[in-house]
């Protein structure tokens, strides 16, 4: 798990150019990778949403787009990030460590985590933090990378993580050393059933995983409700899908 100190300047350095540097990275597909998690979430119809590790406030600005109704909070420990979210039009937002939240107990409806957990230096301590803020009955959203379960996909996908994406993300950023650790927090991350299971170590039932773009990105949900644990379930990626 990535050191909390090192994360925070990272991106500390990398605000002025990370949302153009996304768009670039990933082809245009990180718009589209949150468009399918807002219309997951739109159906649920929240009235308060917490999202977690928000950075320059990508995930939260579109869900302020597509449900106007709902109150948004936006919080991350890196206050360069947060003032970009800000400047970008997000009414609210909070400087706050994903670990130790500023928030009482059952106060969201739903909690989103795009691109953030795979950052934070405690995994199933996020998860946990996460779950006592939102209410019973709530929901949980993650998005974050994952590997192609595609062996013939997997290798090309390997090769730009590793070689290709930090160099042009130097390029772009003139901070090559803060997209070198990328590849690896990824490799280490875990999808698919690893993070179905951890997800319901640390209290959440009812674990989904929608892979996206071949799977090089993940869609999770799950629940905080009382009640037994189930298995985790896999659903087929979104046929709109890219």
């Amino acid at each position: 798990m990535p050191e909390a100190t090192y994360v925070r300047d990272a991106f500390a350095r990398i605000a002025d150019r990370y949302v153009l540097t996304n768009h670039v990275l990933s082809f245009g597909a990180d718009i589209w990778w949150r468009r399918v998690t807002t219309w997951r979430i739109k159906k649920w119809k929240p009235a308060r949403l917490l999202d977690v590790a928000s950075g320059t406030g990508d995930l939260a600005l579109e869900i302020q787009d597509e449900l106007p109704g709902c109150e948004i909070i936006a919080t991350d420990f890196c206050a360069e990030m947060l003032a970009h979210a800000a400047s970008r039009g997000l009414a609210r937002t909070q400087v706050a460590d994903a670990l130790d939240l500023p928030f009482p107990d059952a106060s969201f409806d739903v909690a989103t985590v795009a691109f953030g957990l795979r950052n934070m230096a405690d995994y199933p301590g996020g998860l946990r933090e996460m779950r006592r803020v939102i209410k019973p009955g709530g929901r949980l959203v993650i998005l974050d990378f994952s590997l192609p379960g595609n062996p013939l996909i997997r290798p090309f996908y390997r090769f730009y993580l590793h070689r290709v994406l930090p160099g042009l993300a130097g390029l772009l950023t003139g901070q090559k050393d803060a997209y070198e650790y990328l590849g690896g927090s990824i490799e280490q991350f875990p999808s698919g059933d690893a993070m179905c299971e951890l997800l319901t170590s640390c209290g959440f039932t009812g674990p989904e995983t929608t892979p996206l773009t071949f799977g090089v990105v993940s869609l999770y949900t799950a629940l905080r409700p009382d009640e037994p644990e189930r298995g985790c379930m896999t659903k087929k990626p979104d046929q709109t899908s890219s």
